[in-house]
């Protein structure tokens, strides 16, 4: 059963998200990934994140780029 967060909820999810972004490459590829899940029409929440991340993860080519998106999945699940 999947669990809708309010829009608030979500906003300040995110903006709490993007502040722990210590790079700004990774509130620019975080943001990416937002527009791509909101375009698709899916709804925005840690899973459709999660899911976006690893598929970028699973394309990437340098262990540098695999290293940023582990990073990224990492903020999604701190406290």
């Amino acid at each position: 059963m999947q669990q809708i967060m309010p829009s608030h909820a979500i906003s300040s999810h995110l903006t709490a998200l993007l502040g722990q972004a210590t790079l700004p490459s990774q509130q620019q590829t975080l943001g990416a990934i937002v527009v791509e899940v909101l375009k698709s029409g899916r709804t925005l929440n840690r899973k459709a994140l999660c899911l976006r991340l690893l598929a970028r993860m699973d394309q990437s080519s340098s262990s540098e780029e695999k290293q940023h998106y582990q990073d990224l999945l990492g903020l999604l699940f701190r406290n």
